[in-house]
């Protein structure tokens, strides 16, 4: 494929929903096989957005993930600008090896947080349904990245525990404990947070109304988030 092909095809416009998550995965996958070499310029906020598609509040907020993450370098001043980091943060042996270790939890996942949204919807009592509301208000009050997940793990074991089954509870267990090791290797910028945080939010609200199909596609929507980020710096 001619090198012009290779570039367009990372600044073509970016999908909803997920255009916050797909935009850091697009970017960090294209850096990380060097489709975007290091030490090479991205182009102008204003023409990037233009070009994916989104808000450049958006893209502000991908790149500041993928500065945080050491993907990227931000420099001010008249030659200033977004560059690409001279050094990625895992090795391309590592990031293969963590890559094929990282789907199979993902897809693991999928199956585990689907399964116990739709069981939640129809068996949640409203005890339950509280309990993830206050775990909710926690994650948006939360100053510490570790308090944030705490309530972030224990707000899915719930939903598990909503489903009214011991033996999900034990895989969503199992998962979360998995994944933690994944998002371990990532930065946490509050924009993340508070997004997935909000899809939180939506998920009790759909189990208070008992929409099985809304909940369940949008737990699909908030797990393809975490897909997109750490396949992107992974």
């Amino acid at each position: 494929m001619h090198r012009d092909a290779v570039i367009d095809s990372v600044f073509k416009p970016v999908r909803a929903p997920t255009t916050f998550e797909e935009t850091v995965e697009r970017l960090g996958t294209a850096i990380r096989v060097g489709i975007l070499p290091s030490g090479s310029q991205l182009p102008a906020e204003r023409a990037l957005a233009d070009q994916l598609g989104i808000s450049r509040s958006t893209l502000r907020h991908a790149l500041r993930t993928l500065v945080q993450s050491g993907h990227l370098v931000s420099h001010r001043g008249r030659t200033g600008g977004t560059f690409v980091a001279e050094r990625p943060p895992l090795a391309e042996r590592e990031s293969r090896r963590l890559g094929a270790e990282a789907w199979a939890v993902l897809d693991y996942r999928v199956a585990i947080e689907t399964g116990a949204t739709l069981l939640a919807v129809e068996r949640a009592s409203q005890r339950q349904t509280e309990s993830l509301e206050e775990l909710v208000q926690r994650m948006a009050q939360a100053d510490r990245f570790e308090d944030y997940r705490l309530a972030d793990i224990r707000f899915h074991i719930g939903l598990a525990e909503a489903a009214s089954s011991p033996r999900l509870v034990e895989a969503m267990t199992e998962v979360q404990g998995r994944l933690s090791d994944l998002i371990a290797l990532i930065a946490h910028p509050e924009e993340v947070l508070t997004h997935s945080n909000a899809q939180h939010q939506g998920l009790v609200a759909l189990l208070r109304r008992g929409d099985a199909r809304r909940a369940v596609r949008l737990m699909r929507e908030h797990l393809q988030g975490t897909e997109h980020i750490l396949m992107g710096l992974i």
